[in-house]
């Protein structure tokens, strides 16, 4: 990988105000970190920052970075990481990670595909990326910006394992040899797209619950006997406003009916005789 060359600059502004004024200036909050170095803040510019990005392959950059009033005159660093605006992608922080010419580095590299996989073109099949990038080791300058790999021999239900890419000259890709990196499948029909949706488990927090809206005059249902729900005799709590039986409505008029009778034998009267 080439190193390209970038003018930065000491920052002493870390709070979150200056931060935002620092943005607005035209320049974009960095850190620079290493084995043999203290982390230091440094800010860049933004436009010339975004303009190495939009030159590059991938976001994988080697830099000579110039620090200005810093002893020396330039630092080898990989970008380690970017962090983007998530609505309009502005650059709001890099990440540089020093290294030596002569020491190995391990970094994420993008996977790229070149040519048509003979199962889709032939066989109607779905071109799969299991992974898409893959990790390597290397110096510096033998550092690929991207590893691409040609797929035109691929057949439906076969896979290119990690072991079958075959690496640049100085760099070694590090993982289990036997892991699928690129495959070729067959389309899912919607029948199987929508059994794969139902057998996805819902993650916990994920529940919603629906209430549905009861129509204008509608009851609440009672549990059938056994169900999960129902009232057990002589349980507190009995449901309200449950749906009286007919034997229970017949054994309720009958018990209205003899009311008036207790009523008038607790207070000593007579029942009135029928008349012959």
């Amino acid at each position: 990988m080439k190193s390209v060359p970038l003018k930065a600059y000491p920052r002493t502004q870390v709070r979150r105000g200056g931060v935002k004024k620092l943005r607005g200036s035209g320049r974009v909050p960095a850190i620079i970190y290493g084995r043999q170095t203290k982390p230091q803040n440094l800010e860049v510019s933004a436009k010339e920052f975004e303009d190495l990005i939009h030159h590059s392959v991938s976001e994988n950059m080697l830099v000579d970075l110039s620090v200005e009033s810093d002893a020396r005159a330039k630092r080898l660093a990989l970008v380690q990481e970017i962090q983007h605006h998530p609505l309009d992608g502005k650059v709001l922080h890099v990440d540089f990670h020093e290294v030596a010419e002569n020491e190995k580095v391990i970094v994420q590299v993008p996977l790229e595909t070149t040519g048509e996989a003979a199962g889709v073109k032939n066989s109607g099949g779905v071109l799969e990326h299991v992974l898409f990038k893959l990790k390597v080791r290397a110096l510096p300058k033998d550092l690929p910006e991207q590893i691409v790999v040609d797929v035109s021999h691929l057949e439906l239900g076969k896979a290119i394992h990690l072991g079958e890419i075959k690496a640049p000259a100085g760099v070694e890709l590090i993982g289990d040899k036997n892991i699928p990196v690129i495959a070729v499948a067959m389309p899912r029909t919607e029948e199987e797209e929508a059994a794969a949706t139902e057998a996805v488990p819902v993650a916990a927090g994920d529940v919603e619950m629906i209430k549905e809206k009861k129509e204008e005059g509608e009851e609440d249902a009672v549990p059938a006997k056994g169900e999960k729900g129902a009232t057990k005799p002589g349980e507190k709590g009995a449901a309200k406003g449950a749906e009286k039986t007919p034997a229970a409505a017949a054994a309720g008029a009958a018990a209205a009916a003899k009311a008036p009778a207790a009523a008038d034998k607790a207070a000593g009267k007579k029942p009135a005789e029928k008349k012959k």
